[in-house]
């Protein structure tokens, strides 16, 4: 009797122990399956946008601590697939130290490389007050590309140019603050204010 109770009891241990084994091994199986099938699926690249803001305002340091400019707009929506901000009317302020500050407006624009290109569509315009030995300047195109960190703003499309009593018009443009150089290309046309006799 003794026998026959030790060898049912030995049976019960190993089907306890084999059933154990086979319920493990069943899970490990589903767990590796599982991981391949999430390491096979295809990556889904997010298409719309993933988020929004509406009447935001932004502002931009310097490396010195210095304001750089300031943005602010209707809405801003991130689209993830280029990692690109578009702004609905957006307004720019540019914060120069050793000038009086730039206003521009835009319809649109789009933020792209880190916010180092901005570009500005439909109806863009820029004002700069007089200020010092400086004339009133005001800029009309209808695209612009603002480059912030390199202080230059440059464009394809055909512009005009007011100084003072001065205006240009032609086919581009290309104007550094930094080196105050300004370009402009294409059939230029201009009429100059005649400077007053002292």
């Amino acid at each position: 009797m003794k026998n026959a109770g030790s060898s049912y009891r030995l049976r019960l241990i190993v089907i306890i122990a084999l059933g154990v084994t086979m319920t493990l091994a069943s899970f490990w199986v589903l767990e590796v399956m599982r991981n391949n099938n999430i390491g096979q699926a295809p990556h889904i690249a997010r298409s719309e946008p993933d988020f929004y803001v509406n009447d935001f305002k932004f502002i931009q340091v310097a490396k010195s601590g210095q304001m750089h400019y300031k943005i602010s707009g209707a809405r801003l929506t991130h689209e993830p697939l280029q990692d690109s901000y578009q702004v609905e009317r957006p307004v720019i302020i540019s914060l120069g130290q050793a000038r009086a500050p730039m206003t521009m407006h835009a319809e649109s624009a789009t933020i792209e490389d880190d916010n180092s290109k901005v570009h500005l569509h439909k109806k863009v315009r820029i004002d700069r007050p007089a200020s010092g030995q400086s004339q009133a300047l005001q800029l009309e195109t209808e695209y612009l590309l603002l480059l912030p960190d390199e202080d230059v703003m440059q464009s394809d499309q055909p512009v005009k140019l007011t100084l003072g009593q001065s205006t240009l018009t032609g086919n581009s443009l290309f104007a550094n603050n930094a080196t105050r150089e300004l370009r402009v290309a294409g059939r230029v046309r201009g009429s100059f204010a005649a400077s007053s006799a002292h």
